[in-house]
């Protein structure tokens, strides 16, 4: 292959952009020495040093590479356009005079070098690929526009769907390298189609559908980049949020916002925003049953109820004594007492104060010989005749405790939810009372029920000193960006809806990989519990990256089972191996998983494999690779950290692996929710090869053609 006639001289200008760079991380660190706080001088002075402080760390931490390139292209303007030359890479360089030598390319001027088409070239004469290693330029790839373009046959690729490829050979050299288990990013990779995404304006809801291997994971977390480098005032108080479907699914992404200078994003699952997150035992999902039951938003309704019916009046008379006499609190004056509260107060527990105070005044007033309601709390706050009554009139409670008593009593369970709720609905919430709030483990299906009763019942109150921190307020986020959307349960939904500020949120997913209990038909559904102050906004990535064609075949059978009405992806990889099909001995079904594995873990090397198993064959399949003593990580355990990797099913949505063996997919179409779509989702993980090992007959949809 011939080497390019410019490659020295682009090596330089790289050369002197990582020069300039790091001659910014010295000056950055003189200032951070000039700083440091210390003992001395005022509180403001200490305060402002702080802020300082933090704001020289955060400028070296954005200026810390590692192994990722900075500069991955340039662009070349028509003389109309000033005839000027930008170079495009992962953060904004300058050389001594402060001119500019690489543009952040999530600057304006940048935007061209993702979108500029044969048809419309934007200004440009030359697009210019790098292909690097590190600090090394290892070649170039051009594309030209207007009059030049003629020299190169047109200047660009053009895949079946009608999309322009840019940088083609640099993108397949890209999609060809060994995963490390960890999602990184594609910035010198973006495609037209992810780059109008990705600089969308930020107001309102952006609901982007994708299917698998379209790079939808990866343009939302570069999408929250770019919000943040262009709204960086008022986004960087308000806050960025994305959030994940599982624990793995956060590991896999969690480089890709460093490696683009953010450090600052929060990647949280929903049970990371509920109050107390850390003390409560959260492990596992409900049956499908009581899943699809806790998700409803009828459960609102239920928990608002489960609240009235904490708020009520005594039974009998409360006699109390204090000194040579008896004060009395009757049914009908508590009665009074709550009916007040209640149109008082919307949060339950900011009214239990109000509610101590009026029955210690009308225990006051029922004294025969005059006395204070102060003087009535100061000596009988402590009885226990007096806080049970106080407790039964209006309880303080923690969510836990609310839903703890409500889950663990079928009476509680029929007084709030006859109403709202079937028999079998109101049955299928009751599971056996925990003999202390400690020792409940609450299920993932459990996060926004807690989160609602977070939100009827408030904090404990608490005496506060004047100017100290409350945690009444909700911590909301200028941004939300939600991964694997189409899974969420309204209730889930509405949980997500309460952190948003504004209304701005970047939903994405794959309504052919809904495969939970929630399940949802169209986008429609999802939206419908999402922020409406603007109206929302659609996109769809139509371009299929990860997967060779010859396997997006076979998916593309699958999904017309799982999905009608949906259309596959185009593959920019046209080729590839073929699915192998593998067929095991009866009883021999472990050993031919192993076998195939290995197979494909030499054929990939030094690359990653997942082993796809439904729930059923875990202990099986893990067993069979014990017994012949094969190193091997579980996916809830070690993450995606071992070359080989068990995962099952239901975990392996939105990851990517060089290869991937699917385990008996029959048994994956009876075991899941929704079996064909689980099914389509194991399919189109892996970036190279792919094998189904199987004993029973291979469901039909896979014997087709």
């Amino acid at each position: 292959m011939a080497v390019h006639p410019d490659l020295s001289a682009e090596q330089a200008h790289i050369d002197r952009a990582y020069e300039s760079l790091e001659r910014s991380r010295v000056e950055a660190t003189k200032l951070r020495s000039m700083v440091e706080v210390g003992r001395g001088g005022t509180e403001q002075a200490r305060w402002e040093r702080e802020m300082i402080e933090g704001n020289i760390a955060q400028r070296l931490a954005s200026l810390q590479l590692g192994d990722a390139s900075l500069v991955f292209g340039r662009i070349d303007t028509t003389k109309s356009e000033g005839g000027d030359s930008f170079y495009i890479g992962r953060l904004a360089v300058a050389d001594e005079r402060r001119e500019p030598l690489v543009v952040d390319w999530r600057a304006p001027v940048a935007e061209p070098f993702y979108r500029a088409t044969g048809r419309q070239p934007m200004g440009l004469v030359r697009r210019r690929h790098f292909a690097t290693r590190g600090r090394q330029l290892l070649a170039i790839e051009d594309e030209l526009f207007g009059e030049g373009a003629g020299m190169l046959g047109g200047g660009l690729s053009v895949v079946d769907a009608g999309r322009e490829i840019r940088g083609q050979s640099t993108l397949i050299a890209a999609l060809e390298e060994v995963r490390t288990g960890r999602l990184t990013d594609i910035v010198a990779t973006i495609q037209g189609e992810q780059d109008e995404i990705i600089r969308a304006d930020l107001p309102g809801v952006l609901v982007v559908q994708g299917g698998p291997g379209t790079g939808k994971t990866v343009v939302a977390l570069h999408r929250a980049a770019y919000l943040l480098y262009t709204h960086r005032f008022p986004l960087e108080g308000q806050g960025v949020l994305v959030v994940g479907p599982n624990r793995l699914f956060l590991g896999y992404i969690e480089q890709v916002l460093p490696s683009l200078g953010e450090a600052g994003v929060e990647l949280v699952v929903l049970a990371d925003l509920i109050d107390g997150a850390s003390t409560l035992d959260i492990d596992g999902r409900d049956l499908p049953e009581p899943a699809r039951v806790k998700g409803d938003l009828r459960l609102a309704e239920v928990l608002a109820q489960a609240v009235r019916d904490r708020e009520r009046a005594l039974r009998s008379p409360l006699r109390v004594g204090l000194g040579l006499q008896t004060l009395t609190l009757t049914p009908g004056q508590s009665r009074a007492i709550v009916a007040d509260a209640k149109r008082r107060f919307r949060i339950h527990n900011a009214g239990r104060r109000h509610v101590e105070a009026s029955v210690y005044a009308t225990l006051a007033d029922s004294a025969r010989v005059p006395v204070e309601a102060h003087e009535v709390r100061g000596r009988l706050h402590a009885t226990p005749e007096l806080r049970e009554a106080l407790d039964r009139m209006w309880p303080v409670l923690t969510p836990a405790q609310l839903l703890h008593d409500l889950f663990g009593s079928r009476a509680l369970i029929d007084l709030a939810a006859s109403s709202h709720l079937a028999e079998a609905e109101r049955a299928a919430l009751y599971r056996k009372r925990a003999g202390h709030l400690d020792e409940v483990t609450w299920t993932v299906d459990d996060v926004p029920l807690l989160d609602e009763a977070r939100a009827l019942l408030g904090p404990k109150p608490r005496r506060r000193r004047p100017g100290a921190p409350t945690d009444e307020d909700l911590r909301t986020y200028g941004h939300i960006v939600v991964d694997e959307a189409q899974d969420l349960s309204p209730m889930q939904l509405r949980m997500l809806n309460r952190r948003s500020l504004s209304g701005s949120m970047t939903i994405v997913g794959d309504i052919a990989q809904s495969t939970g209990a929630w399940a949802h038909a169209d986008w429609d559904e999802v939206l419908e519990q999402l922020p409406d102050r603007r109206p929302p906004r659609r996109a769809e990535l139509t371009i299929g990256y990860r997967l060779p064609g010859p396997n997006m075949v076979l998916a593309a059978k699958v999904l017309a089972l799982a999905a009608p009405e949906l259309t596959p992806p185009s593959s920019v990889r046209q080729t590839g191996d073929e699915p192998r099909f593998v067929a095991a001995e009866p009883g021999r079904l472990g050993a031919a998983v192993v076998e195939a594995t290995l197979h494909e873990r030499d054929t990939v090397h030094p690359g990653s494999v997942a082993v796809i198993v439904p729930e059923s064959l875990l202990g099986p399949v893990a067993a069979a690779f014990d017994a012949v003593g094969v190193e091997y990580g579980r996916a809830g355990r070690n993450g995606l950290a071992n070359q080989i990797t068990i995962v099952p099913v239901n975990l392996v949505k939105g990851l990517e692996l060089d290869a991937s063996v699917v385990v008996e997919p029959a048994a994956i179409l009876e075991e899941e929710v929704q079996g064909a779509r689980a099914l389509y989702v194991a399919l189109t993980r892996a970036t190279k090869r792919l094998a189904l090992v199987h004993e029973r007959d291979l469901p039909e949809v896979l014997r087709i053609g």
